[in-house]
C-alpha cells in the first residue's frame, strides 16, 4: 500500500513568559510534525528547525516536500540518509520512519535498534540566562532537582555561576555558554566553574574559533555542541573537547545519532544527549540515546506551558521511556 505523508507546523507556548540563551529570548517553541501513514499504521516524528544552522519552518518543510514522492513510494531509513542532508528535516522523517516500522512490526524502537528494554533516566532541568539575582531565584526554586543546566552569556558569567551554586548547593551543575565566551573571559569563567564544582561546560567558544581549546587549560570537562553535527565531525574535535552533545535535530535523526553515540564512545568522549526546545514527541527517540549517555538533557516538555497528549512521564527529574501511543 502506498504511504501518505502529512506535514504540520505547530507552536507551543513556553512557560513563565519565555526562555533566554546568549543568542536571544523566545516565547514559543515552533515545531514541525511529520506523519507517515501506511494502511492502518502511522508513524510520527517532530523536529525543531534552528536559525543558528540556517533553518526555518519553511525551509525544512520544503526539504521534506522535495522527497515526498520517494517517501510515499516507500523510501527507507537507509534511503533518507542520502536523500536529505543532516538536520531537522531528516530528523522528523527518520523518527517517523522508526515509529512507523515499530508499529507495523509490533516491536519497540529499542528492539529495532538492538538495545535492551529502556529504563528511566535523570534529565537536566534548564535555567534560562538572566541577571545573577534572577538566576539565583530560579536556582532556589529548582534546588531539589539533582541536575541543573545553567545557560550563560559571556561577561559576568562568573557571578551567575556563583549565584546558582549558592542557591542550589546540592545539585550537579552543567553550564552552556552557547558560543558566548571569548579569550577575555574564558579563564575567569572557567575558574568560576571549577570553584562551583561544575561537571561540564558546553560550547564555551564559537564554532570555527574553538581550535583555541586545544591549547587552553581545561580543568572542567568541555563539551562540543554547535561544533558537532554528525559522526563525521568527531575525530576532528578530539584534541579540543572532552565530551560531545548529540542532538537529533543536528544529527538528522535517531539513525545517525545511534552511530554517533557508539563512535563517540570508541573515541573515549563522554556523551551527552541534548535537545532543542520541543515537545515529548521530539524527546522520545532521544531516550534511546539517553540509555548510553553520561549526561541527559531532555527537559524540553518541562519548559512548555502545555505538552502533547499523551506525553512523556516525568516524576521530578526522572524521565520514563515513551509509551507506544506517543512514539516507538
Amino acid at each position: 500500500m502506498t504511504r501518505t505523508l502529512a506535514i504540520e507546523t505547530e507552536a507551543f507556548e513556553i512557560a513563565g513568559g519565555g526562555f533566554a540563551i546568549s543568542r536571544g529570548r523566545r516565547t514559543h517553541a515552533h515545531v514541525l510534525l511529520v506523519t507517515l501513514t501506511d494502511g492502518s499504521f502511522a508513524g510520527r516524528g517532530e523536529c525543531v528547525p534552528y536559525a543558528r544552522y540556517g533553518e526555518s519552518l519553511e525551509s525544512v518543510e520544503a526539504q521534506i516536500r522535495a522527497v515526498a514522492a520517494d517517501l510515499e513510494k516507500g523510501a527507507s531509513r537507509a534511503d533518507i540518509q542520502t536523500l536529505i542532508p543532516a538536520g531537522a528535516a531528516r530528523n522528523a522523517v527518520d523518527c517517523a520512519l522508526w515509529d512507523l516500522e515499530a508499529k507495523m512490526l509490533g516491536k519497540s524502537a529499542s528492539e529495532l535498534a538492538g538495545l535492551p528494554a529502556l529504563k528511566p533516566v535523570t534529565t537536566a532541568y534548564t535555567l534560562s540566562v538572566d541577571t545573577p539575582g534572577k538566576m539565583a531565584e530560579a536556582a532556589a526554586k529548582a534546588a531539589a532537582r539533582p541536575l541543573l543546566k545553567v545557560k550563560l552569556t559571556g561577561a559576568g558569567d562568573d557571578e551567575r555561576i556563583a549565584a546558582v551554586r549558592e542557591h542550589a548547593p546540592s545539585s550537579t551543575l552543567i553550564v552552556d555558554a552557547n558560543e558566548a565566551w571569548d579569550e577575555a573571559c574564558f579563564e575567569t569563567n572557567m575558574a568560576a566553574c571549577l570553584k562551583a564544582g561544575v561537571a561540564l561546560i558546553e560550547q564555551p567558544l564559537p564554532a570555527g574559533k574553538d581550535g583555541l581549546l586545544a591549547d587552553m587549560d581545561r580543568p572542567v570537562t568541555v563539551c562540543a555542541d554547535e561544533s558537532l553535527h554528525t559522526s563525521a565531525d568527531l575525530k576532528s574535535l578530539r584534541d579540543r573537547y572532552d565530551a560531545v552533545n548529540i542532538k537529533l535535530d543536528k544529527a538528522g535523526g535517531l539513525t545517525e545519532a545511534l552511530l554517533m553515540a557508539r563512535a563517540a564512545r570508541d573515541l573515549e568522549f563522554k556523551v551527552m544527549i541534548g535537545c532543542m526546545l520541543g515537545t515529548s514527541l521530539a524527546m522520545a527517540p532521544a531516550v534511546l540515546i539517553a540509555q548510553m549517555a553520561d549526561f541527559v538533557d531532555l527537559d524540553g516538555p518541562l519548559l512548555l506551558a502545555r505538552d502533547r497528549q499523551p506525553g512523556l512521564t516525568f516524576e521530578g527529574s526522572s524521565l520514563f521511556p515513551p509509551e507506544p501511543a506517543l512514539w516507538g
